[in-house]
């Protein structure tokens, strides 16, 4: 079944799978009708070992790098795509300064996050910048004992449960390619508030917020590898490592609706038969079951290049995640379909994953952002193939130089 696992791997995924069984899946309609955060989840999993995963063992995590995080955050959300959410989102949060903090740094925080003593969330997007994430408005402003913070956050998941925050602020504003800072936020640091909890058609176990900035006085310690100007770049570096993660929630939502709608098939009775043996259906799950098993290896791939420290791993990581989670929507769309009238009815609990599903085409950027970055990458592939032209004929136009892209 995992021809490409490795005893680690599926060492990881099973312990999972025991938490997301035993755990996970009784509560799963509790904590999305309650929308409150699921500590006894969280606590579960932390006394499993999985929350430090993918943080290296001088931190205090299992070092086990971004495959065995996908493999984890892929079987919590077969059972439950908030509590997937809930667990990816303190790899999100935590990548900043995993990937980009002073020694300092990383030994001060990263070991409370791979306990489970703390929590983290990620503060990029804004109301006017989402998809733009160059376009800030939220400041950081130099002082004498270190800098002042201004503005507003955006649909930042696990906001008000985390302790800590990656935050990401203008620190010059003249500046075009260096004019974005990141930061790491404390919870109760004065002028630092949640200003709103969001209302979710999905995802509803985690809290999505706005934090709000008010003369919030931070030190230089919290700046993000004790340099400015390098935000932008740590906030997309940050992503390119996350979005297999977003891409493994896919994938887990679309096996758990799968794995609802082929019992479904063989239990549903209609014209004195089961509705699995109609031929339509059978194509239905056969294309169902073929598009989670391509989303799988294309996330496990992108997760294993990233681990491996491969070269260009944006394009792979965006193409997982679009895929993956394009299947997401697809088939739990699908499995409603094939559950019928039931399907629509919170009594039974695939419409969950249908409106789970949704938000992954969304976040971490949309998905026509990601088709952005994967078609720029093709076209500047392209050069390499100039030769092909000799195979064109000759009334075929030059066409743009993929340097221009």
């Amino acid at each position: 079944m995992h021809p490409f696992l490795t005893e680690e791997n599926l060492h990881w995924k099973a312990k999972a799978h025991e938490v997301a069984e035993k755990v996970v899946r009784p509560l799963a309609r509790k904590y999305d009708e309650l929308q409150e955060y699921p500590w006894e989840i969280k606590d579960a999993l932390a006394e499993a070992g999985l929350l430090g995963v993918w943080i290296p063992k001088e931190y205090g995590g299992a070092g086990a790098g971004v495959l065995n995080l996908c493999l984890c955050v892929e079987e919590l959300s077969r059972a439950c795509g908030g509590v997937g959410v809930a667990y990816a989102v303190n790899a999100l949060g935590s990548f900043p300064i995993l990937l980009s903090g002073t020694d300092e740094q990383k030994s001060k925080y990263l070991p409370m996050i791979a306990s489970g003593e703390k929590l983290i969330a990620f503060g990029l997007s804004e109301k006017f910048a989402g998809s733009d994430a160059a376009a800030l408005r939220a400041r950081a402003v130099k002082t004498e004992n270190g800098w002042n913070l201004n503005g507003e956050k955006k649909w930042t998941t696990n906001g008000g449960v985390a302790d800590l925050y990656s935050v990401f602020a203008v620190t010059d504003p003249e500046s075009q390619r260096n004019r974005i800072s990141a930061f790491i936020v404390e919870k109760d640091t004065p002028g630092f508030t949640i200003a709103k909890i969001e209302d979710k058609m999905g995802i509803r176990a985690v809290p999505v917020v706005e934090l709000d900035f008010e003369n919030c006085e931070v030190g230089d310690d919290s700046l993000l590898g004790g340099k400015t100007g390098q935000g932008f770049k740590q906030a997309m570096l940050t992503l390119d490592h996350a979005r297999p993660g977003v891409a493994a929630q896919g994938v887990g939502l679309a096996q758990g609706a799968l794995e609802y709608a082929s019992v479904y098939a063989n239990r549903r009775r209609q014209f004195g038969k089961n509705i699995g043996s109609f031929q339509m259906l059978q194509g239905m799950l056969a294309d169902m079951s073929s598009q989670v098993a391509a989303s799988r290896y294309l996330v496990y791939a992108a997760a294993t290049n990233i681990d491996n420290k491969a070269p260009n791993i944006s394009r792979l990581a965006a193409e997982a995640k679009l895929f993956a989670t394009d299947t997401a929507m697809k088939v739990t769309t699908d499995a409603v379909q094939l559950f019928g009238g039931y399907g629509y009815m919170k009594d039974y609990p695939i419409e969950k994953y249908m409106r789970d599903a949704k938000i992954t085409q969304i976040y971490e950027g949309t998905n026509q952002v990601q088709r952005m970055v994967i078609s720029r990458w093709v076209l500047k592939q392209a050069r390499e193939l100039e030769y092909l032209c000799n195979y064109l004929p000759d009334e075929t136009q030059k066409g743009v130089d993929p340097s221009e892209v």
